[in-house]
C-alpha cells in the first residue's frame, strides 16, 4: 500500500635519549627553583616547579602510532552519541546550566526508534516535470507500506543551496533532471551528502534519448553518481523498467531503515558537536586568560631572557592537559605532547613573538612606569604567544572530538594554517588583549607594596 503526500520545501615521531631527559629535568627543576624562590619568593615553589618539570618529560617522550576511528554502524553511532550526551551532562555541571542533555537525550530515542513507513521523496527543479502520480504507483508496485512523498520544486536561483528539512528523514530520495543538466541542477547536486540514497532520473528531450546524453553527462558528474544514473525517454510503459533499481533497493526495507537511522544518527552528531563547541569556547577561555597571564608574569619576574621559551612550554604543556578534559580527548600523554610541540613550533617558525611585540608596542600606551620594563614586553609577547598557540591546539581538537587518537601526519601538515589562522584571529582581537593587557599590569602595580 502506498501513501502519497506532498511536502513543502612535530612530525610524531622525534626521540630523545635518557640522558638529554635527565639534563632537561635537572635543568628545569634547577632553574625553576631558584626562579621562584630567589626571585619571585615563593615558599614551596619547588612542588610546583616538580610538577612542570613532569609536564616537560612527558611532552619530550616519544607517542605512540595513533589510529583514527569512527562510527561505521548504527551501534556505533548511538553509542558515539551516548558519549556526547554525557558530555552535555558533564558541561551542565562545570557551567552552572541547565537543560542541555533532556532534550536531546529525546531527539536521540526518537531516531533510534525510527518506525515511520518506508519513504520515497520525488523530486525536480522548477521547469522539470514529475512523473504522474499513477505513472509512480503502477512502477513502484511489489513495495509495500510505500510512503510516497512528492516534494515542491526546487528553485533554479537561490541565495542559499540548502535541501529542505522536510526531505532530510526521506529514506531515498528520486531526483528527476532534464538532459541537458543546468547549472542549477548541477548546484543541488553538488549539495547531496554523499551518505544520502538518492537516484537520478534522466528525462530526456523529444528529439533526443537520454542514452545519447549519458558519455557527456558522466564526464560532467562526480564518480559517486555514475551508479545511479536512470535514462528514461519519459513513456509510462517504460517507466517501470527504468525504476527497478530504486524498487530492488525499496525491496530490502529492513537495510534501508538502518542506513536512514545511521545518516539521522551522524547528523544529530554533527549539530551536538556544533552546540558542544560552543560551550567549550566559553569554558576555554577563561582558561587560556589565565594561563596567558601565569606565562607572562613568570617571564616578568625572571631576569633571564632564554628562560621566557621554558616559561611559555611549561605554560602550555599545563594549558593543554585542561584542555583535554574540556574537549573530553582521551588522548595518550604522547599524543597531547607531539601535538602542543608541533604548534608551538609553528608559531615559532612564523615569528608570532616578534609580530606581536611589535603590534603590541604600535597599539597599546601603558602607564610609563609600567613599560620602563624590558620584561614587560617580553610578558605580554609570551602571553600572545601562549594564546594563538591555545587558540590553534582548541582548533585542532574541535576538529578531531571523538576520534580515539588524531592523525597527527595531518597535524604536521595543517599546523602551519592552524597557526596562523589563529594568529590573524587574535590579531583581529588585539585591540581587546592590550586593554586586558592594561588592567593586568595596574593590577599588578597596586599589589606592589607601597
Amino acid at each position: 500500500m502506498q501513501l502519497i503526500r506532498s511536502l513543502p520545501l612535530g612530525d610524531g615521531t622525534m626521540t630523545s635519549g635518557w640522558i638529554r631527559r635527565v639534563l632537561l629535568s635537572v635543568g628545569v627543576i634547577g632553574t625553576g627553583q631558584w626562579l621562584l624562590s630567589d626571585v619571585v619568593h615563593v615558599p614551596g615553589g619547588g612542588l610546583g616547579v616538580a610538577a612542570a618539570a613532569a609536564g616537560l618529560w612527558w611532552l619530550s617522550r616519544p607517542p605512540k602510532q595513533p589510529s583514527f576511528r569512527e562510527p561505521v554502524s548504527l551501534k556505533g553511532w548511538i553509542q558515539r552519541c551516548e558519549e556526547v550526551l554525557n558530555q552535555f551532562a558533564e558541561l551542565e555541571v562545570a557551567l552552572g546550566l541547565n537543560g542541555l542533555r533532556s532534550p536531546r537525550e529525546t531527539e536521540l530515542r526518537r531516531i533510534e526508534g525510527f518506525d515511520a513507513p518506508l519513504s520515497l521523496g520525488v523530486v525536480a527543479t522548477v521547469g522539470s516535470g514529475l512523473p504522474a502520480t499513477l505513472q509512480l504507483q503502477q512502477a513502484l508496485a511489489g513495495v509495500s507500506s510505500l510512503d510516497l512523498c512528492l516534494a515542491k520544486p526546487l528553485p533554479v536561483t537561490s541565495t542559499s543551496w540548502s535541501w529542505p528539512d522536510d526531505l532530510q528523514e526521506l529514506d531515498v530520495l528520486l531526483h528527476v533532471l532534464p538532459l541537458p543538466l543546468r547549472a542549477a541542477d548541477l548546484l543541488w547536486l553538488d549539495q547531496l551528502p554523499a551518505d544520502r540514497p538518492v537516484w537520478l532520473l534522466l528525462r530526456s528531450s523529444a528529439d533526443r534519448s537520454a542514452e545519447d546524453h549519458l558519455e557527456a553527462l558522466r564526464c560532467q558528474l562526480p564518480e559517486r553518481w555514475h551508479q545511479c544514473l536512470l535514462p528514461w525517454s519519459g513513456a509510462a510503459m517504460e517507466l517501470r523498467g527504468v525504476l527497478q533499481p530504486v524498487r530492488q533497493q525499496l525491496l530490502s526495507s529492513e537495510r534501508v531503515r538502518q542506513g536512514t537511522r545511521q545518516r539521522l544518527l551522524s547528523n544529530l552528531h554533527r549539530c551536538w558537536q556544533a552546540d558542544l563547541e560552543t560551550l567549550r569556547r566559553e569554558r576555554f577561555r577563561l582558561l587560556l586568560q589565565r594561563s596567558q597571564w601565569i606565562v607572562a608574569g613568570v617571564v616578568i619576574a625572571s631576569p633571564v631572557p632564554s628562560l621566557d621559551l621554558l616559561a611559555v612550554a611549561v605554560g602550555n604543556g599545563l594549558m593543554v592537559k585542561e584542555m583535554a578534559t574540556i574537549w573530553s580527548c582521551r588522548w595518550s600523554a604522547e599524543v597531547l605532547q607531539v601535538v602542543a610541540r608541533q604548534l608551538g613550533s609553528a608559531a615559532l617558525a612564523q615569528g608570532v613573538v616578534e609580530l606581536s611585540g611589535q603590534a603590541l608596542l604600535g597599539l597599546a600606551k601603558l602607564d610609563g612606569a609600567s613599560w620602563i620594563a624590558a620584561g614587560a614586553m617580553q610578558g605580554l609577547s609570551a602571553a600572545y604567544l601562549t594564546r594563538v598557540v591555545g587558540v590553534s591546539m582548541a582548533d585542532w581538537m574541535a576538529l578531531n572530538a571523538g576520534v580515539t587518537e588524531p592523525d597527527l601526519e595531518e597535524l604536521k601538515r595543517q599546523a602551519p594554517l592552524l597557526v596562523a589562522r589563529a594568529a590573524e584571529q587574535e590579531r583581529l582581537n588585539l585591540p581587546g588583549f592590550a586593554q586586558q593587557a592594561r588592567e593586568w599590569i595596574q593590577e599588578r602595580n597596586s599589589c606592589k607594596p607601597a
